[in-house]
């Protein structure tokens, strides 16, 4: 704190002294109010200057001093598409650590990385595409299918873990001093979209109010409302028969009125194109500007702006318009320092050691060590002993760099594979064969096969399977996808699970690996490994990272942030939105994993649970305690969870619902007391109208290692504890 009180006084003492020396125009003058500054700015424009920026790649106002400016730059796990940075792991696997606290320094990680190398390329001249302060992320969707691609993207299918990721990845993104961003955060897609990719530019999608609030929204307030997020992107979707980027309710109903949202809007590129090609709610581009930029949709990803000054001129909006967007616009500029002498803002001098810095790398692999999930260790397979006398690593993934980056991913030179990794690993004298031995998806042209033998030669043998970005992803990224990113199919693809038959035939020791960024069927590869490892897309440091788990140097204590069905036929139409037989919290199919659920190689037992009452009034707090003791023989992390379900409802609520969690670790035979606060707004349904209601009655209290479900104790996962109150 003290640092932040004397870094704004300096500020103030170099906005005075500028201020002494004069500008040019008064927008520059950091001592002014910071409405004053955009009046200025705003009145000196002409229409079309105005128009221009509003558009995502905005020009240069020479005669004013304003630089050029993108606004369209990507981070979802590192500084992406701008050359070297740090590649941590992808979303979904970062949710998968459950650790906020880790998910904050990631964002100021990225963060730094962001100002250095905005510092170096505006020294250089260069203002281009993702070279900018403003980012296009988090992705705060609900995962609700797992045939949707991006889904690796998000942090997951519930609404309070993605709230609690997003939250603090947003910090750590844009700071906490009191005048400057250090970047600029964005929650999108706003509001209700998860697939199909091919449907997205024509697709409405319908959902009830009480879906949209229980589930679709919660996350977006969250952003909003506790981290302050700068910006908003609309979806290519229809919501309700409202195109997203230019929904009257979700616009400016609920984000501006009652969130009270003061950022900035953007449509998803070229969105508003769909508006007359795809929706075909409006005849052509002046209108769906016109449309647009009436909502308030103040940035336009596209080609659709350029066409304002045509709809002013027949009447379709007008210039007043054109200013109450720009202003709503402009403050993100001024608080990212943009405007400012050189030196006013405190990131200005973060230099270039910072990017792909060994404290970023290694952030990195921590990151992607406490995102694995240990889904099977049949009779304490893993750990491996280092000194094993022979290995067969194999698989389409051991040697496969995409099945590290994901999508929106940047650029590194140390980039370790999974094969990588374990050969750093293993002692001199181990004999370690690798043979690719699978294609990705799609069976082996030459049906002569040289691998499965070296299975039965070797002691242990760990196949690399799963998928990459090149079948799973967004619409146009994923190339070899024949669904345009999505699958159809949540198994994994067929030719893997011959390949692991052939492999399971001569092996003496099976390790599964599987890459991933979302759910996958896969109940004959669990029953065939003797350890199974779901490791999502782990960045620039995975193989490492996997290797530090498989040869015990780390303990895995990831948790999956999604269920995963036995079978894509347990789930509704992926067109459906309902969220009827979706996810952990309405399903009614026993899945094959449970959300939350991960083992580890030591145990940990539950006991001592206690509620502060047994009955409470709608206006009190409940203190949740309990003990969690590690009984195994190694440090862990244990990943402590906190389920409510409301036993009597006059609706239909979730079969239960995340409400707390927090990763300890515990040395062997070490025990620690965990205390959960229990508001009365988590113990509130959501009813028809989408409103929120406590209602009178009994709850269940649920505290342990995973979801506490049938499935997660035959699986392994240690025995939860219950409770129950009343609130009366």
């Amino acid at each position: 704190m003290k640092k932040i009180i004397l870094s704004f006084c300096a500020i103030l003492v170099l906005s005075c002294s500028l201020g002494a020396q004069g500008f040019k125009f008064p927008y520059q003058n950091p001592a002014l109010p910071l409405d004053k500054r955009i009046d200025d700015l705003v009145s000196r424009m002409t229409m079309e200057e105005k128009a221009s920026q509003l558009m995502y790649k905005s020009p240069a106002v020479e005669r004013l001093d304003v630089p050029a400016y993108n606004w369209w730059n990507e981070c979802l796990h590192g500084v992406a598409r701008n050359g070297r940075a740090t590649i941590f792991p992808q979303a979904i696997g970062m949710a998968a650590a459950f650790d906020t606290e880790m998910m904050q320094r990631i964002g100021d990680a990225i963060a730094d990385e962001a100002r250095a190398k905005y510092n170096v390329s505006v020294k250089n001249g260069y203002r281009g595409q993702y070279q900018g302060l403003t980012f296009w992320t988090p992705n705060i969707n609900i995962f609700r299918d797992p045939r949707w691609g991006r889904g690796q993207e998000t942090y997951g299918e519930d609404p309070y873990l993605t709230s609690r990721i997003g939250v603090a990845f947003v910090k750590g993104l844009q700071g906490d001093h009191p005048t400057y961003l250090k970047s600029a955060a964005m929650a999108k897609h706003y509001a209700v979209h998860s697939g199909p990719e091919k449907l997205r530019h024509e697709f409405d999608a319908k959902v009830s109010m009480k879906d949209l609030w229980e589930t679709y929204l919660p996350a977006f307030e969250a952003l909003v409302t506790e981290a302050k997020v700068e910006g908003v992107m609309g979806a290519y979707n229809r919501t309700n028969g409202d195109p997203c980027c230019a929904h009257p309710y979700l616009m400016q109903e609920v984000l501006r009125k009652r969130w009270g949202f003061k950022g900035y809007f953007v449509s998803d590129c070229w969105a508003l194109v769909d508006f007359f090609a795809g929706h075909k709610i409006v005849p052509d581009a002046p209108s769906a500007a016109a449309l647009a930029l009436n909502t308030g949709c103040n940035l336009n990803c596209g080609s659709t702006y350029p066409q304002l000054p045509a709809a002013i001129s027949q009447d379709l909006t007008s210039e007043q318009m054109l200013d109450a967007n720009l202003r709503q616009l402009l403050p993100t500029r001024f608080k990212l320092g943009l405007f400012d002498p050189l030196g006013t803002t405190p990131f200005d001098q973060i230099g270039t050691e910072v990017i792909a810095c060994e404290k970023h790398i290694n952030l990195s692999r921590e990151a992607a060590v406490k995102s694995i999930v240990l889904l099977k260790n049949k009779n304490n397979t893993l750990p491996l002993n280092k000194e094993l006398a022979s290995l067969f690593v194999t698989g389409p993934t051991a040697a496969h760099i995409q099945a590290l980056l994901a999508n929106y991913y940047g650029q590194s030179n140390d980039l370790r594979t999974i094969l990588e990794g374990v050969m750093g690993k293993v002692s001199p004298q181990t004999s370690v064969h690798y043979s690719q031995g699978a294609l990705l998806d799609e069976a082996n042209r030459n049906p002569v096969d040289w691998f499965s033998g070296e299975a039965g030669a070797a002691e242990v043998t760990i196949a690399c399977l799963g998928l990459s970005q090149l079948i799973e992803g967004e619409e146009g990224e994923a190339i070899a996808s024949r669904h345009l990113g999505d699958r159809e199919d949540i198994a994994l693809p067929q030719n893997q699970v011959d390949f692991l038959k052939k492999i399971r035939a001569n092996a003496k020791k099976l390790i599964v690996v599987i890459t991933g960024g979302s759910a996958i069927a896969c109940p004959e590869v669990f029953d065939m490994a003797d350890a199974l490892l779901f490791v999502w897309y782990p960045g620039e440091q995975g193989g490492n990272a996997v290797a530090d788990i498989i040869f015990g140097d780390a303990v895995p204590s990831g948790r999956l942030p999604v269920t995963f069905p036995m079978s894509v036929k347990d789930l509704p139409p992926f067109e459906d939105y309902a969220m009827k037989n979706r996810t952990y919290r309405y399903a009614e199919k026993t899945p094959l994993f449970p959300f939350g659920f991960g083992l580890s190689y030591t145990n940990f037992t539950y006991s001592n649970l206690k509620l502060s009452k047994s009955k409470i009034g709608t206006n009190e707090t409940l203190t949740v305690e309990a003990t969690v003791t590690n009984t195994g023989k190694v440090r862990a992390d244990e990943v402590i969870q906190l389920y409510l379900t409301d036993v009597v409802a006059s609706v239909a609520v979730p079969k239960y619902s995340l409400k707390g969690f927090q990763r300890v670790s515990l040395w062997p035979g070490a025990s620690k007391t965990i205390s959960f606060a229990v508001t009365p707004d988590m113990l509130k349904l959501v009813n028809e109208k989408g409103e929120k209601v406590l209602e009178k009655g009994e709850f269940k209290i649920f505290v342990g290692g995973s979801l506490p479900s049938p499935r997660s104790l035959e699986l392994g996962a240690a025995q939860y504890l219950e409770g129950k109150i009343n609130v009366e």
